[in-house]
């Protein structure tokens, strides 16, 4: 009897420790993953980050408020205009500060231009996961157009610092309207294609339908925001919700789904750019001539045919230069609807020229923490699967 329990003991499978990542490519950054396997069910796994780390929060602290703009770059590099953006917003509420109606409105476009790109890149780099090679082409084919605008607008292509404090770098160029309506349309002509691909493919369906869903409660309770909680079942959405730069004026729908399942993640982001290239037309067509920069001294470098010819004006471009803008005694916290769903930044200014505390609230944090949750009990495939349509992007969960 004993022997006999001896041998069946070690006829038992043990389980397999297999680490994801950081550098395996389809972790799609530096994260990592650490499963134990039955076979190819994960029983159990712990999500980590932390191997990326460039201290953007600590870098704030010790640069002028305007040196941090490039820095919000490289938080979400896919969307980079819309990290501009979300911190200069923050700034400017900090400073009780309106800026053009123009200037406005491009904001708008660019980011609803870069919520676009985002979606091209995070569904056809998810759809290469799963096998579909081909959707990627369509899919980057037209990303590459829309960067072709991006670095005719302010001569950068990925890490484009477009922003300032109180507007913009630089106006449209002659031609971007037609520009941008060209490439909307092979937007819709790429949207097109790629559906008609997958609606009834069954290999697609079959690895999407059903796999890491998350009820609207967990992902609440998780944090999430953005398309992978609209997935769920629940429409918050902050251009509706609270709504900045004229987003109340523009007519556009929020895109839910029903399960919160890989294939609802997917076809909420599909469905979204074409929200977002129906929020861009419109905004093309109510752009007026003006400003695209405030003329408010406190942030407003002055003309240079003034800085050399009038002492304030000399005095004053001296003065924004070498101590910066220094915005009043106080905090914020201010947030807009990127990419992936709610970024804030929290602010603390004591009035000097450089922030006394910038602390990001970046989307793919919260949602991140509950990645292992969703692959437990599924296969080490799925794993992959789940984590392209959850679009973790590594700068976002430097600490």
């Amino acid at each position: 009897m004993t022997q006999a329990v001896e041998k069946t003991d070690a006829l038992k499978a043990k389980p397999v420790y297999l680490n994801l990542g950081p550098s395996h490519p389809t972790m799609h950054g530096t994260l990592r993953l650490f499963c134990e396997l039955d076979g190819e069910i994960i029983k159990r796994s712990i999500a980590e980050f932390g191997y990326l780390h460039r201290g953007f929060e600590k870098h704030a602290e010790n640069s002028t408020w305007t040196q941090v703009i490039p820095y919000t770059d490289r938080l979400n590099y896919v969307s980079a205009m819309m990290n501009n953006v979300g911190y200069c917003k923050a700034v400017e509420e900090l400073l009780d500060l309106e800026i053009p109606e123009r200037a406005q409105t491009i904001r708008v476009i660019v980011c609803e231009m870069n919520r676009i790109i985002d979606h091209l890149v995070c569904t056809g780099t998810n759809l290469v996961d799963i096998g579909a090679l081909t959707n990627f082409w369509y899919y980057f084919n037209v990303r590459e157009r829309f960067y072709n605008i991006i670095e005719q607008l302010c001569g950068a292509r990925l890490t484009t610092a477009y922003t300032r404090i109180g507007g913009l770098m630089r106006d449209l160029y002659p031609g971007f309207e037609d520009e941008m309506r060209a490439c909307l349309k092979d937007l819709a002509k790429a949207i097109e294609d790629v559906t008609g691909l997958l609606n009834t493919n069954k290999i697609f369906l079959n690895r999407t339908i059903g796999v890491g869903p998350i009820s609207k409660e967990d992902a609440i309770r998780h944090g999430f925001t953005g398309p992978c909680l609209r997935a769920t079942g629940v429409g918050l959405d902050l251009r509706k919700a609270q709504p900045y730069y004229g987003y109340e004026n523009y007519d556009f729908e929020v895109v839910v789904g029903e399960h919160g399942d890989s294939y609802d993640r997917i076809v909420v982001r599909f469905e979204e750019m074409k929200q977002s290239a129906r929020i861009i037309e419109q905004a093309m067509a109510k752009l007026k001539p003006g400003p695209i920069m405030t003329d408010d001294k406190r942030v407003a470098l002055p003309p240079k045919a003034e800085v050399y010819t009038n002492i304030e004006a000399l005095m004053n471009h001296f003065k924004l230069i070498y101590e910066g803008i220094r915005p009043p005694v106080g905090e914020v916290y201010s947030a807009t609807e990127a990419a992936n769903g709610e970024l804030g930044f929290y602010i603390v200014s004591d009035g000097s020229g450089t922030p006394y505390r910038v602390k990001c609230r970046p989307p793919c944090f919260p949602i991140f923490q509950a990645y292992p949750m969703m692959v437990e009990g599924k296969m080490l495939a799925d794993a992959i699967a789940i984590l392209g349509n959850l679009n973790i992007i590594a700068g976002e969960l430097d600490r």
